[in-house]
């Protein structure tokens, strides 16, 4: 037992090592005083101050920001909902196929989603930029909520509901008092890696960028091709120090969603 927990440990932190060694390799070299990572040369601030005087730099990540909170707060919403319909759906082979459904854009390649907008996009004659990216995010963000959700749905005693119905609750006091509430963890889940997705995403929005609109990831990519500055190195550690906020809030919402719970 001792030696299976051991090598367990073992291989943990070697995955650790792995995930996260090139991560803080690249910060490190964020305050390099050189233009290479070849070697670090003196400790400096210079890249973030490039960064800062970068207003185009500064408005494509406000820009990725701003893309990502709406996308994750409409997908959000859309997911609850049809999470709400799917679970209320008595016929098990309609719910299921409608589940399969949901779950198409998780199993289809990034490659053929953006190529399948890019071509209804053209199709319906809808210019390319900020909206056609928000939609798309929006769209593959969806079935993400939709599985964060169900889940807490199912969780839900019925006779709970049944017990408000027959004390004269109405459908609307039933689902802002009793469901949303217990399944509010299910929809910090859902907006959290909806807004994850998002932020990360690249081939989607590679194909549906557009009329001077480009998110952080395209723009990486194609500063790449080029040669990448130490400046793109200051600007991922402190989007990995955002990325690391958002995983911090999260943790204390969810403790205080399971207090709530608790005292209740």
């Amino acid at each position: 037992m001792k030696k299976k927990s051991k090598f367990e440990l073992i291989y943990l932190t070697l995955v650790m090592v792995v995930l996260y060694f090139p991560i803080f390799y690249l910060i490190y070299f964020s305050f390099s005083s050189g233009d290479s990572m070849n070697y670090f040369e003196s400790f400096t601030f210079d890249h973030y101050q490039a960064l800062l005087n970068d207003p185009r730099l500064i408005r494509i990540v406000l820009d990725t920001i701003l893309l990502a909170l709406l996308s994750s707060l409409f997908a959000t919403i859309i997911g609850t909902l049809g999470a709400l319909y799917i679970h209320q759906v008595k016929k098990k082979s309609v719910r299921n196929g409608l589940l399969s459904l949901n779950n198409i854009l998780l199993v289809s390649p990034d490659v053929i989603i953006g190529a399948s907008f890019l071509i209804l996009f053209t199709f319906a004659g809808f210019s390319l930029g900020f909206y056609s990216v928000l939609l798309s995010h929006i769209a593959f963000s969806v079935p993400i909520v939709v599985l964060m959700v169900l889940p807490k749905l199912k969780e839900i005693n019925p006779t709970l509901i049944d017990a408000a119905y027959d004390l004269g609750a109405s459908k609307y006091k039933v689902l802002s008092a009793i469901i949303l509430p217990l399944i509010t963890p299910g929809i910090l889940s859902g907006f959290f890696m909806a807004l994850t997705y998002s932020l990360d995403d690249f081939a989607v929005t590679f194909f549906l960028t557009g009329q001077g609109f480009t998110t952080l990831s395209v723009e990486i990519f194609s500063r790449a091709r080029r040669g990448i500055s130490l400046e793109i190195n200051a600007l991922s550690t402190l989007m990995f120090l955002f990325s690391l906020l958002l995983v911090i809030g999260y943790y204390f919402l969810s403790q205080y969603s399971q207090k709530k719970k608790v005292t209740r």
